[in-house]
């Protein structure tokens, strides 16, 4: 409270909230910078990029093999008749349609166009949650006594464009919601989720069905990505912050009425068609207690959290903070528990970071509500860190691909040509031209940031957003011959498919489902699973050194004989060995 005493007067400035902005601080971002800035972060990852190992070139193997079926079968994804290991369905189907869909594009390139407007419908649907949160008459700033301060919708434009800004800014956001895997769907329908709640509690926000329908979609979408208990929990916590607050006696429920029930009950029916058809087992169910009695798991769980949420985890610790007195206002309630609800799920899946990228538009929401409490001197410090950071980022990636194309400095080139044996550095002017152009661009934003400016609640954000598209777009141009080499396996399917005579089948033995994708994509093979009928017909096996041991009890050896071994970078790493057939 700020108070003035004189001579037979006096006047009192109430502060109802912690955040002070102006109606000069409240402009919002200039639409062709965000949408620009999204183009950026978006499409670099998806053009050109191979299905890296493990989770995105698996996902990609069933998408393909389903893509090639019949619709009847599509009930059942599978890839050589094994059942995926993520469950989902959504996924599999938006990649396998965009295959059919698209036949003049590859496959690979095709089956990520979904995927890539599944991201611009997170940050879109992250904005808009803000929006009608900080529209609420508890998250208004500070009235001033003789006006001047940020008019509502100024300011809730303000501070969406916030929280747009502070989700690619994120740390954990970039590689995982560039995969076509189950992931970028779940966060998806997740920050849809987050958009429908927001709108239960929006008394500007017309058209209920509308509400109704973005919640039914979110715990449809979820569902299907292989979620339902996710989808269950989240689907009802607009019900249970409204239970809150009129426990509260806080609560104005005339609109939210009319959609907290059908929403709660959209996101029951697609847990319960999902749990009942496909996937059963409980929420807490096999959840790994003796996992968390270890010192070690906690300590790596601090560890992902700390780096995976950078920078926004610490706003949103310092947001739940500053507006700790109003707890129960949505815009402080529902993203907390949001977040709250998804940290339990990731202690559920042994601290996955898959788990966690969920928590990540919430986190962007409660980070954006923190930027009108900070001090000048604070966002001077974000603004340094984030400078120094991103700076020193590119100039590392900028330097080794120098030292890959010319060998000097000598120390970096040699170090690659350690780490990934058999890759040939070329130039590419593709990926030269936007890496100069974002470069420049970086420069002119520091520029811009340095310069005397009328202030915006989202200044402080801005290093940190365009930093991080930055280093992306450098790793994902400069660096992607390297990481596709490194990450993919195109090396080692394209030297198997060299060994194989035309026409024939590949028999593989212990190889995972992205192993088996690889040789399909890349390799152009008719993969078959060994021992079987099939795999007596192909004069090529494919196994996988660990598990040579269990080759031995299932298949007769006598019949092979061993011709090379292929690793994936050194000899030290993954490693297949392949046999043929011995003559009679």
């Amino acid at each position: 409270m700020l108070g003035r005493r004189g001579r037979g007067y006096s006047f009192l400035v109430i502060r109802p909230t912690p955040a002070i902005v102006t109606q000069v601080a409240a402009r919002r971002l200039p639409r062709w910078v965000l949408v620009l800035l999204g183009l950026f972060y978006v499409v670099p990852g998806f053009l050109g990029r191979d299905p890296w190992r493990n989770e995105d070139l698996a996902a990609f193997g069933v998408m393909l093999e389903l893509s090639q079926s019949p619709i009847r079968e599509w009930l059942t994804p599978t890839l050589l008749g094994e059942t995926p290991a993520r469950a989902g369905w959504l996924p599999y189907w938006l990649g396998a349609w965009a295959i059919r869909a698209l036949p003049f594009l590859p496959a690979g390139l095709a089956a990520k166009v979904p995927f890539a407007l599944l991201l611009g419908v997170t940050l879109a649907s992250t904005w808009y949650a803000v929006f009608h949160l900080a529209r609420g008459h508890s998250a208004q700033p500070v009235s001033f006594a003789f006006g001047g301060e940020a008019h509502p919708i100024d300011y809730a434009r303000a501070m969406a464009d916030a929280a747009w800004l502070a989700l690619i800014a994120s740390l954990g956001l970039a590689m995982l919601a560039h995969e076509t895997s189950v992931d970028p769907a779940r966060l998806a329908c997740v920050a849809v989720g987050l958009h429908a709640a927001a709108r239960c509690f929006s008394t500007h926000a017309r058209h209920p069905w509308k509400t109704v329908a973005l919640s039914w979609l979110s715990s449809g979408g979820l569902a299907l990505s292989g979620a339902p208990g996710l989808a269950m929990l989240l689907g009802l916590l607009p019900a249970v912050v409204a239970v809150l607050q009129s426990r509260l006696g806080r609560g104005s429920f005339d609109f939210p009425s009319a959609v907290l029930l059908p929403s709660a009950a959209g996101a029951m029916v697609a847990a319960a068609a999902v749990y009942g058809w496909s996937w059963p087992g409980g929420w807490w169910h096999d959840f790994p207690w003796a996992y968390w009695e270890r010192y070690d798991a906690w300590r790596s769980l601090g560890r992902l959290l700390v780096w995976f949420t950078w920078p926004i985890g610490l706003l949103a610790l310092w947001a739940l903070w500053a507006w700790r007195r109003h707890w129960s206002s949505p815009h402080w309630l529902l993203p907390f528990l949001w977040v709250l609800v998804v940290l339990l799920s990731t202690l559920r899946d042994r601290g996955s970071d898959r788990t966690l990228l969920l928590a990540l538009p919430a986190l962007a929401a409660l980070a954006a509500f923190a930027l009108p409490t900070l001090r000048r001197s604070v966002t001077a410090l974000i603004d340094w860190f984030a400078l120094l950071f991103f700076t020193g980022g590119a100039i590392i990636i900028w330097t080794i691909w120098i030292a890959m194309m010319t060998g000097t400095p000598a120390k970096p080139a040699a170090n690659v040509a350690r780490l990934a044996p058999n890759f040939e550095p070329s130039f590419m002017l593709a990926g030269f031209v936007p890496a100069l152009a974002v470069t420049l661009a970086w420069l002119g934003v520091m520029a811009w940031r340095a310069g005397r400016h009328r202030p915006a609640i989202w200044k402080s954000l801005v290093l940190s957003a365009t930093g991080s598209t930055l280093c992306w777009v450098l790793l994902m141009t400069l660096w992607l011959p390297l990481l596709n080499h490194g990450m993919g396996q195109r090396f080692m399917s394209e030297r198997v498919a060299a060994a194989v005579p035309p026409g024939d089948c590949v028999a593989t033995f212990g190889l995972s489902h992205a192993q088996i994708a690889g040789l399909q994509y890349h390799g152009g093979l008719r993969v078959v699973r060994a021992p079987s009928a099939l795999a007596d017909a192909c004069s090529r096996l494919v196994v996988d050194t660990a598990d040579y041991v269990h080759l031995q009890g299932a298949v007769a050896m006598d019949e092979w004989r061993l011709i090379t071994k292929i690793p994936r970078l050194r000899d030290n790493r993954d490693t297949w060995m392949m046999f043929e057939r011995a003559s009679p």
